[in-house]
Protein backbone atom coordinates (compact mmCIF):
# COMPACT_ATOMS: atom_id res chain seq x y z
CA UNK A 1 0.00 0.00 0.00
CA UNK A 2 1.37 3.24 -1.18
CA UNK A 3 1.83 6.08 0.94
CA UNK A 4 -0.85 8.59 -0.17
CA UNK A 5 -3.70 5.86 -0.37
CA UNK A 6 -2.82 4.41 3.78
CA UNK A 7 -2.33 8.51 4.64
CA UNK A 8 -5.55 9.16 3.33
CA UNK A 9 -7.35 5.95 4.88
CA UNK A 10 -5.87 7.16 8.09
CA UNK A 11 -7.21 10.82 7.71
CA UNK A 12 -10.89 9.84 6.40
CA UNK A 13 -10.82 7.45 9.59
CA UNK A 14 -9.70 10.19 12.20
CA UNK A 15 -11.75 12.67 10.49
CA UNK A 16 -14.67 10.77 11.13
CA UNK A 17 -14.76 10.82 15.23
CA UNK A 18 -15.14 14.33 16.61
CA UNK A 19 -13.86 14.28 20.36
CA UNK A 20 -16.86 13.96 22.97
CA UNK A 21 -15.60 17.02 25.19
CA UNK A 22 -16.20 20.53 24.22
CA UNK A 23 -12.35 21.15 25.18
CA UNK A 24 -11.01 18.92 22.78
CA UNK A 25 -13.25 19.74 19.54
CA UNK A 26 -11.99 23.37 20.65
CA UNK A 27 -8.09 22.06 20.73
CA UNK A 28 -8.83 20.03 17.57
CA UNK A 29 -10.19 22.97 15.53
CA UNK A 30 -7.52 24.75 16.73
CA UNK A 31 -4.97 22.29 16.06
CA UNK A 32 -6.39 21.99 12.43
CA UNK A 33 -5.89 26.05 11.79
CA UNK A 34 -3.31 26.27 13.15
CA UNK A 35 -1.14 23.34 11.62
CA UNK A 36 -2.89 23.71 8.58
CA UNK A 37 -2.84 27.37 7.92
CA UNK A 38 -0.76 28.65 5.00
CA UNK A 39 -1.14 32.49 3.84
CA UNK A 40 -4.29 32.80 6.26
CA UNK A 41 -6.46 30.21 5.08
CA UNK A 42 -7.34 26.46 6.11
CA UNK A 43 -5.83 24.16 3.51
CA UNK A 44 -6.47 20.31 2.79
CA UNK A 45 -6.38 17.53 0.54
CA UNK A 46 -8.72 15.57 2.13
CA UNK A 47 -12.44 16.65 1.77
CA UNK A 48 -13.43 14.35 5.62
CA UNK A 49 -10.35 16.90 6.72
CA UNK A 50 -12.51 20.13 5.48
CA UNK A 51 -15.68 18.32 6.78
CA UNK A 52 -14.46 18.33 9.96
CA UNK A 53 -12.93 21.53 9.99
CA UNK A 54 -15.91 22.93 8.89
CA UNK A 55 -18.33 20.89 11.34
CA UNK A 56 -15.85 22.08 15.02
CA UNK A 57 -16.48 26.03 14.27
CA UNK A 58 -19.57 27.23 15.47
CA UNK A 59 -22.30 26.91 12.96
CA UNK A 60 -22.87 30.73 12.84
CA UNK A 61 -19.15 31.62 12.63
CA UNK A 62 -18.39 28.67 10.48
CA UNK A 63 -16.46 29.80 6.99
CA UNK A 64 -17.49 28.01 3.78
CA UNK A 65 -15.02 26.02 2.61
CA UNK A 66 -13.89 25.64 -1.25
CA UNK A 67 -12.34 23.85 -3.34
CA UNK A 68 -9.53 25.01 -5.84
CA UNK A 69 -8.89 22.57 -8.44
CA UNK A 70 -5.16 21.05 -8.96
CA UNK A 71 -3.26 22.21 -11.67
CA UNK A 72 -0.60 20.35 -14.05
CA UNK A 73 2.18 20.71 -11.90
CA UNK A 74 -0.08 19.85 -8.60
CA UNK A 75 -3.00 17.94 -9.92
CA UNK A 76 -4.30 17.34 -6.24
CA UNK A 77 -7.96 19.33 -5.36
CA UNK A 78 -7.45 21.32 -2.51
CA UNK A 79 -10.31 22.49 0.12
CA UNK A 80 -9.67 26.19 1.28
CA UNK A 81 -11.35 27.53 4.12
CA UNK A 82 -11.11 31.63 5.51
CA UNK A 83 -9.76 31.53 9.06
CA UNK A 84 -12.01 33.57 11.86
CA UNK A 85 -9.32 36.22 13.13
CA UNK A 86 -9.72 33.96 16.19
CA UNK A 87 -8.28 31.02 14.79
CA UNK A 88 -6.06 33.06 12.42
CA UNK A 89 -4.14 33.42 15.79
CA UNK A 90 -1.81 31.40 17.61
CA UNK A 91 -2.58 29.10 19.64
CA UNK A 92 -1.42 29.64 23.82
CA UNK A 93 1.07 27.32 25.80
CA UNK A 94 0.47 23.35 25.15
CA UNK A 95 -2.59 22.11 26.65
CA UNK A 96 -2.11 20.79 29.94
CA UNK A 97 -4.51 17.85 29.94
CA UNK A 98 -3.43 14.48 28.43
CA UNK A 99 -6.71 14.41 26.57
CA UNK A 100 -6.25 17.84 24.84
CA UNK A 101 -2.57 16.82 23.76
CA UNK A 102 -3.05 14.03 22.31
CA UNK A 103 -6.19 15.85 20.11
CA UNK A 104 -4.13 18.29 19.03
CA UNK A 105 -1.51 15.82 17.98
CA UNK A 106 -4.34 14.70 15.79
CA UNK A 107 -4.74 17.77 14.35
CA UNK A 108 -1.10 17.98 13.62
CA UNK A 109 -1.12 14.68 11.78
CA UNK A 110 -4.84 15.81 9.77
CA UNK A 111 -3.53 19.22 8.69
CA UNK A 112 0.07 18.27 7.70
CA UNK A 113 1.03 14.42 8.51
CA UNK A 114 1.79 11.76 6.32
CA UNK A 115 2.06 7.84 6.62
CA UNK A 116 3.72 4.71 4.67
CA UNK A 117 4.65 1.05 5.37
CA UNK A 118 7.17 -0.87 4.07
CA UNK A 119 8.65 -1.36 0.98
CA UNK A 120 11.39 0.56 1.83
CA UNK A 121 10.28 1.20 5.58
CA UNK A 122 8.08 2.26 8.06
CA UNK A 123 7.39 6.45 8.04
CA UNK A 124 5.37 8.71 9.92
CA UNK A 125 6.09 12.37 9.04
CA UNK A 126 4.90 15.93 9.98
CA UNK A 127 5.61 19.39 7.72
CA UNK A 128 4.77 21.50 10.24
CA UNK A 129 3.99 25.28 8.44
CA UNK A 130 6.51 27.42 10.85
CA UNK A 131 9.56 26.78 13.26
CA UNK A 132 7.58 27.44 16.05
CA UNK A 133 4.69 24.56 14.83
CA UNK A 134 7.18 22.06 14.67
CA UNK A 135 8.55 22.99 17.97
CA UNK A 136 5.26 23.14 19.81
CA UNK A 137 5.12 19.69 18.28
CA UNK A 138 7.89 18.41 19.96
CA UNK A 139 6.56 19.37 23.43
CA UNK A 140 3.99 17.34 22.45
CA UNK A 141 5.63 14.51 21.61
CA UNK A 142 8.08 14.89 24.60
CA UNK A 143 5.05 14.57 26.59
CA UNK A 144 3.89 11.70 25.34
CA UNK A 145 7.68 10.37 25.93
CA UNK A 146 8.23 10.63 22.05
CA UNK A 147 11.10 11.76 20.34
CA UNK A 148 10.95 12.23 16.74
CA UNK A 149 13.91 12.71 14.01
CA UNK A 150 14.28 16.34 12.78
CA UNK A 151 15.39 17.75 9.26
CA UNK A 152 14.24 20.81 6.83
CA UNK A 153 12.87 20.22 3.82
CA UNK A 154 12.57 22.99 1.23
CA UNK A 155 13.53 25.49 3.77
CA UNK A 156 10.49 24.07 6.04
CA UNK A 157 10.94 21.86 9.28
CA UNK A 158 10.33 17.98 8.84
CA UNK A 159 9.86 15.69 11.70
CA UNK A 160 9.38 12.21 10.88
CA UNK A 161 9.45 8.63 12.69
CA UNK A 162 10.87 6.09 10.63
CA UNK A 163 11.17 2.60 12.97
CA UNK A 164 8.12 1.13 13.97
CA UNK A 165 8.03 1.24 17.25
CA UNK A 166 8.02 5.36 16.83
CA UNK A 167 5.34 5.19 14.21
CA UNK A 168 2.96 2.83 16.49
CA UNK A 169 3.55 4.94 19.31
CA UNK A 170 2.50 7.88 17.68
CA UNK A 171 -0.60 6.36 15.81
CA UNK A 172 -2.00 5.25 19.04
CA UNK A 173 -1.55 8.74 20.30
CA UNK A 174 -3.77 10.02 18.16
CA UNK A 175 -6.16 7.52 18.32
CA UNK A 176 -5.60 5.81 14.92
CA UNK A 177 -6.59 2.27 16.09
CA UNK A 178 -7.25 0.43 12.90
CA UNK A 179 -3.60 1.43 11.66
CA UNK A 180 -1.53 0.83 14.42
CA UNK A 181 -3.33 -3.27 13.90
CA UNK A 182 -2.66 -2.89 9.84
CA UNK A 183 0.83 -1.92 11.21
CA UNK A 184 1.01 -4.99 13.16
CA UNK A 185 -0.22 -7.07 10.82
CA UNK A 186 2.14 -5.68 8.34
CA UNK A 187 5.58 -5.99 10.86
CA UNK A 188 4.28 -9.72 11.60
CA UNK A 189 4.47 -10.91 8.29
CA UNK A 190 7.35 -9.05 7.79
CA UNK A 191 9.43 -11.02 10.35
CA UNK A 192 7.71 -13.57 9.58
CA UNK A 193 9.10 -14.01 6.26
CA UNK A 194 12.62 -12.63 7.43
CA UNK A 195 12.68 -15.25 9.95
CA UNK A 196 11.97 -18.04 7.48
CA UNK A 197 14.72 -16.43 5.25
CA UNK A 198 16.99 -16.58 7.86
CA UNK A 199 16.32 -20.40 8.53
CA UNK A 200 16.80 -21.41 4.72
CA UNK A 201 19.93 -19.53 4.57
CA UNK A 202 21.02 -21.47 7.67
CA UNK A 203 19.70 -24.88 5.93
CA UNK A 204 20.76 -24.07 2.80
CA UNK A 205 24.63 -23.30 4.37
CA UNK A 206 24.59 -26.34 6.73
CA UNK A 207 23.87 -28.61 3.61
CA UNK A 208 26.56 -26.72 1.59
CA UNK A 209 28.51 -27.72 4.53
CA UNK A 210 27.80 -31.47 4.67
CA UNK A 211 27.64 -32.10 1.12
CA UNK A 212 31.63 -30.95 1.14
CA UNK A 213 32.38 -32.89 3.82
CA UNK A 214 30.75 -36.08 2.38
CA UNK A 215 32.87 -35.67 -0.38
CA UNK A 216 36.11 -35.39 1.39
CA UNK A 217 34.99 -38.01 3.38
CA UNK A 218 34.57 -40.40 0.10
CA UNK A 219 37.64 -39.27 -1.41
CA UNK A 220 39.98 -40.01 1.09
CA UNK A 221 38.03 -43.81 1.36
CA UNK A 222 38.55 -44.54 -1.78
CA UNK A 223 42.47 -43.20 -1.90
CA UNK A 224 41.86 -45.82 1.38
CA UNK A 225 40.25 -48.35 -0.78
CA UNK A 226 42.85 -48.45 -3.47
CA UNK A 227 45.85 -47.96 -1.80
CA UNK A 228 45.80 -50.15 1.71
CA UNK A 229 42.69 -52.10 1.41
CA UNK A 230 39.93 -51.71 3.06
CA UNK A 231 40.30 -55.47 4.71
CA UNK A 232 42.87 -53.73 6.70
CA UNK A 233 40.99 -51.52 8.33
CA UNK A 234 39.51 -52.10 11.96
CA UNK A 235 35.97 -53.48 12.07
CA UNK A 236 34.42 -50.20 13.55
CA UNK A 237 36.31 -47.72 10.55
CA UNK A 238 35.88 -50.16 7.99
CA UNK A 239 31.72 -50.36 9.05
CA UNK A 240 32.25 -46.28 8.83
CA UNK A 241 33.93 -46.19 5.51
CA UNK A 242 31.50 -48.81 3.31
CA UNK A 243 28.90 -46.85 4.82
CA UNK A 244 29.80 -43.56 3.70
CA UNK A 245 30.96 -44.68 0.19
CA UNK A 246 27.13 -46.58 0.06
CA UNK A 247 25.39 -43.47 1.29
CA UNK A 248 27.10 -40.07 -0.08
CA UNK A 249 23.74 -38.15 0.72
CA UNK A 250 23.68 -39.04 4.25
CA UNK A 251 24.17 -37.17 7.30
CA UNK A 252 26.45 -37.71 10.21
CA UNK A 253 23.48 -38.42 12.15
CA UNK A 254 21.37 -40.83 10.04
CA UNK A 255 24.78 -42.73 9.11
CA UNK A 256 25.74 -42.84 12.86
CA UNK A 257 21.88 -44.66 12.64
CA UNK A 258 22.50 -47.58 10.37
CA UNK A 259 25.92 -48.75 12.34
CA UNK A 260 25.48 -51.79 14.00
CA UNK A 261 25.47 -51.94 17.25
CA UNK A 262 24.35 -47.90 16.29
CA UNK A 263 26.48 -45.44 17.43
CA UNK A 264 26.13 -41.84 18.10
CA UNK A 265 27.02 -38.85 15.79
CA UNK A 266 29.85 -37.67 17.76
CA UNK A 267 31.54 -41.31 17.52
CA UNK A 268 30.67 -41.82 13.99
CA UNK A 269 32.00 -38.20 13.18
CA UNK A 270 35.70 -39.24 15.23
CA UNK A 271 35.71 -42.67 12.92
CA UNK A 272 35.44 -40.88 9.65
CA UNK A 273 38.22 -38.37 10.76
CA UNK A 274 40.53 -41.03 11.40
CA UNK A 275 40.01 -42.25 7.85
CA UNK A 276 40.63 -38.66 6.89
CA UNK A 277 44.23 -38.69 9.10
CA UNK A 278 45.33 -42.15 7.64
CA UNK A 279 44.19 -41.08 4.01
CA UNK A 280 46.21 -37.63 4.59
CA UNK A 281 49.30 -40.04 5.90
CA UNK A 282 49.07 -42.11 2.37
CA UNK A 283 48.82 -38.81 0.11
CA UNK A 284 48.83 -35.22 2.13
CA UNK A 285 47.73 -33.41 -1.10
CA UNK A 286 44.99 -35.64 -1.81
CA UNK A 287 43.29 -35.83 1.63
CA UNK A 288 42.80 -33.09 4.52
CA UNK A 289 41.79 -33.90 8.26
CA UNK A 290 39.48 -30.57 8.04
CA UNK A 291 35.95 -30.12 9.47
CA UNK A 292 33.12 -33.42 8.68
CA UNK A 293 30.00 -30.83 8.47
Amino acid sequence: MNRSTLSADVKDALAREQPASACCRQTLLRALAFYGAKDGRFRTQRSAVARLFHALQPRERATPIRTVAGTKLYRATLYVADLSPELAEAPAAPPKRRCCRRVELRGAFLACGSLSLPGKGYHLELTPPSQEAAARIETLLAAEGLAPKRAQRRGGALLYFKDAEGVVAMLGAIGAHGAVLRIEDVRAVKETKNRIHRLVNVEAANVARAVAAATRQRRAIELLSDAYGLHHLTPALREAAELRLRHPELTLGELAELCRPQVSRATLNGRLQALLRLAHRLQPEQASPEGMG
